[in-house]
């Protein structure tokens, strides 16, 4: 006859087993350990925005995603130049004031890189742009070309050297009567980089965030060695990069043009001269910052090949794929491996 002592020794040990047959079962269900991925869309900022990551559940999934969006939602009501309520319109219409204007620190921070970028560039990336912007969104609406007179004195109210910034206490002074703040070169980077640091709350590690073309990319996807992403020299050409925990932006005027007389004009504006750009075909630049990224995007576009190859000196880490055409001639500067 088994005493107590055994039986109780081999319970336990039936216990034991049955636990470790439990425990194996759970760990290796399909579903056990394993993110899935998610893909949202809103329409923000004008433009189609997509986010995809990789989280424990849907729920998980839902609520970053919502709370991802909701950040953007926000940056617009501060960085908008068509909301009349926006900070920035507020802070545009006390341009010529002589005032310091205190601003919020989403508004600051965007505008120090922007007048960053600026200073590097000689001014072919301009967030005062705004008055000559204005002046082409409506001729494009009435299908004009501005006069010479409109031109000049559209750019006589630009100038990033007359927007001044003091960190103390965040203030900003706009010195010229009539000059409007227009983000618009870098908005979808910063808006972007600030949705991926919301789903790292929620300990989402591996995203994509593409506001527009301005795509921000933190860790690969699950069992990959990066997101595979398609970019394009405007017309055959395609290359598939391999990339993660960076950034990249594309301009060209494949989809945003004026056309007059047979002649068509970028919606990317010249801050020398007014006028939209003539020859510029397709600029991608990869960096390690979105908003970043996407104003040198416009900056390079601007400055075209020859003095962007001068300008990269500044921006260590960043790679650049610009294309120009003029007749039938086409002219290409890739740094990209």
């Amino acid at each position: 006859m088994l005493t107590l002592h055994v039986l109780t020794y081999i319970s336990r040990f039936r216990l034991l087993k049955i636990t470790v047959l439990l425990l194996a079962a759970v760990c290796f269900h399909p579903s056990f350990g394993q993110e899935q991925r998610y893909t949202f869309e809103r329409g923000l900022m004008g433009s189609p925005f997509k986010l995809v990551f990789y989280a424990a559940n849907a729920e998980i999934a839902r609520t970053a995603s919502d709370s991802a969006f909701r950040r953007i939602e926000k940056l617009n009501e501060i960085l908008s130049d068509y909301r009349d309520g926006s900070e920035i319109n507020l802070l545009s219409a006390q341009s010529g004031s002589g005032k310091w204007i205190p601003v919020s620190k989403d508004l600051y921070d965007i505008l120090a890189v922007s007048q960053d970028i600026s200073a590097k560039t000689d001014g072919a990336f301009d967030a005062t742009l705004g008055p000559v912007v204005q002046m082409w969104r409506h001729a494009t609406r009435k299908g004009i070309f501005p006069s010479k007179s409109e031109i000049t004195q559209a750019l006589s109210k630009t100038g990033y050297k007359k927007l001044k910034m003091n960190p103390s206490g965040r203030k900003i002074i706009l010195t010229q009567k009539g000059m409007r703040l227009d983000i618009g070169g870098l908005g979808k980077g910063f808006a972007a980089e600030e949705a991926i640091k919301v789903l790292r709350y929620f300990g989402i590690k591996s995203a994509m965030m593409d506001a527009g073309g301005k795509i921000v990319l933190t860790n690969p996807p699950p069992g990959t060695s990066g997101w595979k992403i398609n970019i394009s020299n405007g017309s055959d050409s395609l290359k598939t990069l391999e990339l993660a925990n960076t950034a990249l932006a594309t301009s060209g005027p494949t989809y945003r043009f004026m056309e007059y007389n047979g002649v068509r004009y970028s919606h990317i504006v010249d801050p020398q001269t007014g006028i939209g750009l003539l020859f510029h075909v397709r600029t991608t630049v990869i960096s390690p910052d979105g908003t970043v990224a996407d104003a040198l995007a416009t900056a390079f576009s601007v400055a075209g090949i020859a003095r962007s190859k001068k300008y990269m000196k500044h921006f260590s880490g960043s790679e650049v794929w610009l294309v120009e055409k003029q007749d039938e001639r086409v002219a290409e500067w890739s740094t990209l491996d």
